[in-house]
């Protein structure tokens, strides 16, 4: 019996990459692309998003949920790059600088995200949701009127045409910057060899940071508040600290998202990486109360191998672009929201899994 709960337990927790395997597996042939071609995508997909990705980890271990808050992070990102543009500062130079600017920004952004949640127990997903939104306004006001008014800038090309405020698309001067340190080729698939050593450097720090104080006390807190709150430790200060780390390390991944892509969307670019990193994470196979580094990576690459898919199968399928562009944003967002359903449904049936293993525990102890 024990067995077999445990199997279950084990294929219900692994539905929803069953599921995008499938889906894969099904989408590939009706594609029509190279094997060549799906792996340099894959391979260029894994690096531009896995860092992302990784910071939703910490919150998630303090019990917060998914931190849809890291778009407060991806914003300060953005607003380091903007300023190295207007700099001149490119290549990987110009990337640390980015991230060094990031980083106070994304600290106080942090505290802020926090503080708030630390008010919402319980809510944390959908406020820190709300909170991107409210950091938006604030982000595109700062960006559109202060920016070239109050904040000169050298680079007038960077401003629009009244003389302030930033233009609406920007060419990042440290375009690849990360990525061309270490590039390796292998039969016309390109490696890019210095993104992955700094993504590895991120898993080894989130492993590292399990084993330290604080991070057993995020786990604790993540386990049960109260018991944390009465064994000594510091429950509101270590759910800020968690959101304050997922917020840096999301200012960063939007850096090294940015500098592959090579352009800058300046009023929109951050706007839906919490989501395509949190429907990254779920499709993995992690949940909102636990997630680990593989779920990360693998649900990065089956994601993104369904968004490259799924249109260009549509379109061949049906005859019709717009169709295949549909079934991309109906996966996207659906992902989500059937990830939450299935987690909830989980939820309940490893309860009356245990619940039929303890009564026949005691049917054996009786007998």
């Amino acid at each position: 019996m024990k067995d077999r709960n445990r199997y279950r337990k084990l294929l219900t927790s692994s539905v929803v990459p069953i599921m995008f395997i499938v889906i894969s597996l099904i989408a590939i042939p009706l594609s029509r692309f190279t094997g060549v071609y799906l792996i340099d995508q894959i391979i260029t997909r894994l690096v531009r998003n896995s860092f992302l990705v990784l910071a939703l980890l910490l919150p998630i271990m303090a019990g917060m949920g998914i931190n849809f808050g890291m778009v407060l992070g991806a914003m300060a990102g953005q607003i380091g790059l903007i300023f190295i543009t207007d700099w001149g500062v490119g290549g990987a130079p110009g990337l640390l600088l980015a991230a060094l600017l990031a980083t106070p920004i994304a600290v106080l952004l942090g505290y802020f995200a926090g503080g708030v949640l630390n008010r919402a127990k319980g809510r944390e997903m959908i406020t820190s949701m709300m909170l991107s939104f409210f950091v938006a306004g604030i982000y595109q006001f700062f960006l559109l009127y202060m920016c070239g008014n109050i904040i000169p800038f050298k680079n007038p090309r960077m401003l629009l045409s009244r003389g302030y405020g930033v233009r609406n698309a920007i060419d990042l001067p440290v375009a690849k910057g990360f990525d061309n340190l270490i590039m390796l080729n292998f039969g016309g698939i390109g490696i890019p060899l210095g993104t992955f050593l700094i993504i590895g450097l991120l898993c080894i720090f989130t492993i590292w940071f399990k084993k330290t104080k604080l991070g057993q006390d995020m786990r604790a807190v993540g386990q049960d508040m109260h018991v944390s709150n009465s064994a000594g430790i510091a429950v509101d200060k270590t759910r800020i600290q968690s959101i304050i780390i997922s917020t840096v390390l999301a200012s960063y991944g939007q850096i090294i998202y940015l500098q592959n892509i090579g352009t800058l969307n300046t009023y929109n670019g951050a706007d839906q990486a919490a989501l395509f990193a949190a429907a990254s994470l779920l499709v993995g196979g992690a949940t909102v109360a636990r997630a680990t580094i593989p779920n990360a990576l693998i649900g990065t690459v089956l994601f993104h191998l369904m968004f490259l898919v799924m249109p260009v199968a549509g379109k061949y399928l049906t005859g019709q672009a717009m169709i295949g562009e549909y079934f991309r944003m109906f996966f996207s967002y659906g992902v989500v929201t059937l990830a939450l359903i299935l987690h909830s449904w989980k939820k309940q049936k490893d309860k009356e899994m245990d619940r039929a293993s303890l009564r026949l525990d005691l049917r054996k102890d009786i007998n």
